[in-house]
């Protein structure tokens, strides 16, 4: 496992990015950097499963170790997702974490992503994409 690291900063209060990051609608908007069409099923609340999908009920499934509001989010990837159906995978501490710091012209987002090789080259590639959405949701939206 390799811990990759993506930072940006946002002119925005951490509680616009967090809503922006976690609700519905602008999760939908923001994620379309990794696959058009992406969305969850689950609630946010620490030791729930999120269930992530494609437009084609595939995806992953993962359980959230911290939900600190406005501050840090950290889930774990358990499996995968085919057809609707999960398939357990041995992934060991594939972590997905964001954590937010209110900074003087608003905040710092932190993704950090341990990941395996065989998908590192597709976080390099979409992460940075996906942080840029994040800030323009959030100096946008009102």
């Amino acid at each position: 496992m390799e811990t990759l690291e993506f930072k940006i900063d946002i002119e925005a209060a951490p509680e616009k990015v967090w809503t922006v990051l976690w609700d519905d609608m602008s999760y939908r908007q923001w994620t379309s950097a990794f696959t058009k069409g992406s969305f969850y099923v689950g609630t946010w609340e620490e030791e729930s499963i999120m269930k992530f999908f494609d437009p084609e009920n595939n995806g992953m499934y993962s359980r959230v170790l911290k939900n600190d509001p406005n501050r840090e989010m950290v889930f774990i990837h358990l499996g995968e997702i085919f057809d609707g159906v999960e398939v357990p995978q041995d992934w060991g501490d594939a972590t997905e974490s964001y954590l937010l710091e209110e900074t003087e012209d608003g905040t710092k987002l932190t993704a950090k992503i341990k990941s395996s090789e065989e998908f590192k080259g597709f976080f390099e590639d979409k992460f940075p994409n996906a942080l840029k959405n994040v800030k323009h949701l959030s100096e946008n939206q009102l």
